[in-house]
């Protein structure tokens, strides 16, 4: 349960909050469980709050510092983290579907088994952040950094990641059925049994990336780099292979029936 005096100054607003703590450095507030659905905490000094449980939903949290917090089962549907410090932030099974986190810093976060589902992720760093089990379904993440993050079975469904940097992201298991990978980065990412079926991957740098079993039915991958990347079995039935460069890459018993690739 929220610490009731901790509340009533968060409550009471940004100039008594921030002044108390600074002068109270050494408490760690506790707010959880708290009811602050859609209360104004822009720019809020929240770093390293307990807010586990706590309602969040369309809350204004532009550019707060929520760095370190606990936000662990905290609903945060619809809330507006734009440019927040959400880094080494624990947001496990937390419900931020919908969520605005668009140039939002979420690096070293911890999302495992958090919903995602249509957040608005655009230019945000992910990198290095926990993402496994986290349902990711129709989540724009154009132009994001997720390089070296954890989404092994993570729901990618349908997600916008034109242009996003998953260098040496691990995306075992992972679900990408039509998603928007097209210009992605890919370098020795990680998509080991991978579902990819109907993935728009036109122009995707997948240099040395393990594909290995992965599932490319009717995956578009033209003008894919694929130069020294793993595809031993998987499956490319129908994809379309057309100016991919495959120079080095494993296809050893990959199905490629169907598949339509340059004359």
């Amino acid at each position: 349960m929220a610490n009731q005096a901790h509340l009533a100054l968060l409550k009471a607003g940004a100039v008594q909050w921030i002044e108390w703590r600074n002068q109270n450095p050494q408490i760690e507030p506790d707010i959880s469980t708290a009811n602050l659905s859609g209360d104004n905490l822009r720019g809020a000094n929240l770093q390293g709050v307990n807010l586990t449980k706590a309602d969040l939903s369309n809350a204004l949290l532009v550019r707060a510092n929520l760095s370190g917090a606990d936000l662990s089962s905290a609903n945060l549907h619809n809330a507006k983290l734009i440019e927040a410090n959400l880094s080494t932030a624990n947001f496990s099974v937390a419900n931020l579907s919908g969520a605005i986190l668009t140039q939002a810093d979420l690096c070293h976060a911890n999302l495992i088994g958090c919903d995602l589902r249509g957040a608005n992720l655009r230019g945000a760093a992910i990198a290095d952040a926990n993402l496994i089990g986290a349902d990711l379904s129709a989540a724009d993440l154009k132009e994001a950094d997720l390089g070296t993050a954890k989404l092994i079975r993570a729901n990618l469904s349908f997600a916008n990641l034109i242009e996003t940097n998953l260098i040496a992201a691990d995306l075992g298991e992972a679900n990408l059925h039509a998603a928007e990978i097209i210009g992605a980065y890919l370098y020795k990412a990680h998509l080991y049994k991978a579902n990819l079926s109907k993935a728009h991957l036109t122009c995707a740098y997948l240099f040395r990336a393990n594909l290995s079993e992965a599932d490319l039915r009717g995956a578009n991958l033209s003008w894919a780099n694929l130069k020294g990347a793993n595809l031993a079995g998987a499956n490319l039935k129908g994809a379309n292979l057309k100016g991919a460069k495959l120079d080095g890459a494993n296809l050893q018993q990959a199905i490629m029936d169907n598949t339509i690739s340059e004359e």
